[in-house]
């Protein structure tokens, strides 16, 4: 008969040697981390907290990627003229509807 092998998975990133409670122990330090920032952050007034609030948007600002004007104007038009059409096209679809249920009631 036939031999049939087991085949032997090789372990590429040695995980046997990985310690659970090493690990466990780190999500306990970033968990510990995060709370000490929140701590930090409720121990501060209202204006230091709004400060740093707008500090952060205006961070944000600075990496948003502003369309040209002639883009804006493009995608204005074309959505416009989308709106139109798509309003101009179920208002003959129910005009027709309207049609077809007054001739047979």
């Amino acid at each position: 008969m036939a031999e049939v092998r087991k085949k032997v998975v090789e372990d590429k990133y040695n995980t046997s040697k990985i310690n659970k409670t090493e690990v466990k122990k780190e999500k306990r330090t970033v968990s510990n981390k995060k709370q000490d920032k929140k701590d930090n952050l409720n121990k501060k007034n209202i204006f230091e907290r709004f400060f740093i609030f707008c500090n952060g948007v205006g961070s944000e600002f600075k990496k948003v990627h502003w369309t040209s004007k002639n883009n804006m104007v493009k995608y204005s038009v074309s959505s416009i003229f989308f709106i139109l059409f798509c309003s101009g096209f179920f208002y003959l679809i129910n005009v027709i509807f309207a049609l077809v249920q007054s001739l047979f009631s």
